[in-house]
């Protein structure tokens, strides 16, 4: 007891100056040899006090662990983690007695069967208890159902303590290591028990017109925007969505929305679209582009037709389609993020919006450009860059 108390005060008061002073020096292999020095000397003091290496290896993880560096160090330690992982289960397998296996094979994989359905059932038992559903209860239970690694430490230290045999310690690493082989096989068998099915989409309600002055199709957390400021407005919507749970929950917040593919001219036509002002297309991806843009048009030439774009590759593949405008998902967002980043640092108001302006007016210029050339490299040259941004201090300075 005094030995493990002594370690961790050692890790609190000892380990953290020093964890600190390597992170001043900014020095990474040190975090590496500190981390493997800590793990060694903890070891090897339990061992010289006559415990268990194992033991005191694993007291070191746990100083590490309440580190502030402990992220750090994990990455650092990942690719040792992983040769050490692949020797230790190289060990365990060399320790496994074949022939006292191949003696019982039908005690073996029962037991590991047992093993299996035990924590199965105590693991989805705990996640129902803590509020989670059957299912992803039941996919918890078979994900954690096989034996753990730690077993095998276990056995051997049981082994070298005499308290049970060699062949026990075989037995044992048996069904732990028949129970992990188990694991990626029952996922699979299971994975129909596991998954919710997918909500079916009979007795939806089918688009029709509703003398709405709009259509949305894509009733995401981008289309809900948009469907809220035109009903705030008082311009009629009608909402169209291929997400079952999607509708079932706008229902329970008093929005009326269709099921249908929103992209099909049949199923905009059942919408309205023919007499309908506008039609916004707000749904998740990139699946429309100019050729399916011309054939709604088409269908609908009274209709301004804007597009939710993904990104700048979804605004090229629009290139020549009749539409008012495809508005980038995210670039408001980031804009206004920035916009916010720069006022905690003490930017001047002005400067932040001299900043956003030109910002837009070289981003503006760029997007065009890729349109009409097609290529995504266009006007690179123009983009805010931490080169762009040092050569045009190098040329104030030569001003100067």
């Amino acid at each position: 007891m005094l030995a493990i108390v002594g370690l961790i005060l050692a890790g609190r008061y000892v380990l953290r100056p020093a964890f600190r002073l390597i992170g001043n020096l900014g020095e990474r292999e040190m975090f590496v040899f500190a981390g493997l020095f800590t793990v060694i000397a903890s070891a090897a003091i339990m061992e010289m006090l006559g415990l268990s290496a194992a033991l005191g290896a694993f007291i070191a993880g746990v100083m590490l662990a309440d580190s502030p560096y402990r992220h750090e160090l994990e990455a650092d330690v990942e690719p040792f983690r992983a040769i050490l992982l692949g020797l230790f289960f190289l060990a365990v397998g060399m320790t496994l007695n074949l022939h006292a296996i191949a003696e019982r094979p039908l005690f073996v994989a029962g037991m590991a069967l047992a093993l299996i359905a035990t924590k199965a059932v105590l693991i989805m038992g705990l996640g129902l208890l803590f509020g989670m559903k059957r299912r992803p209860a039941f996919a918890l239970g078979i994900l954690l159902s096989q034996g753990g690694e730690f077993g095998f430490v276990l056995f051997a230290q049981a082994q070298s303590a005499m308290l049970i045999t060699g062949e026990a310690a075989s037995i044992f690493g048996a069904i732990v290591t028949l129970s992990m082989a188990t694991t990626p096989f029952l996922m699979m068998a299971t994975k129909k028990l596991r998954t919710e099915p997918e909500r079916s989409a009979d007795g939806m309600e089918t688009p029709q017109h509703d003398g709405s002055n709009a259509v949305v199709v894509g009733y995401g957390r981008f289309g809900q925007t948009v469907a809220q400021m035109l009903i705030g407005q008082g311009i009629p919507v009608t909402l169209v969505d291929t997400d079952v749970e999607m509708i079932e929950t706008a229902g329970t917040f008093g929005m009326k929305v269709y099921y249908g593919d929103g992209t099909r001219t049949d199923i905009l036509r059942q919408a309205g679209a023919a007499d309908a002002e506008l039609l916004l297309f707000c749904q998740d991806g990139d699946g429309l582009d100019t050729e399916a843009l011309e054939g709604i048009h088409h269908a609908f030439p009274k209709a301004t037709i804007f597009v939710r774009a993904y990104d700048r590759r979804s605004v090229m593949k629009m290139k020549g389609a009749p539409i008012a405008g495809a508005v980038r998902e995210m670039l408001e967002s980031a804009i206004v993020m920035a916009r916010r980043a720069m006022d905690a640092v003490g930017v001047d108001a002005a400067e932040i919006e001299k900043t956003e302006a030109e910002y837009r007016r070289r981003d503006y210029e760029r997007l065009k450009l890729q349109r009409e050339t097609g290529d995504i490299y266009a006007a690179r040259d123009s983009m805010f860059s931490q080169a762009g941004q040092a050569a045009a201090a190098e040329a104030d300075l030569e001003q100067k």
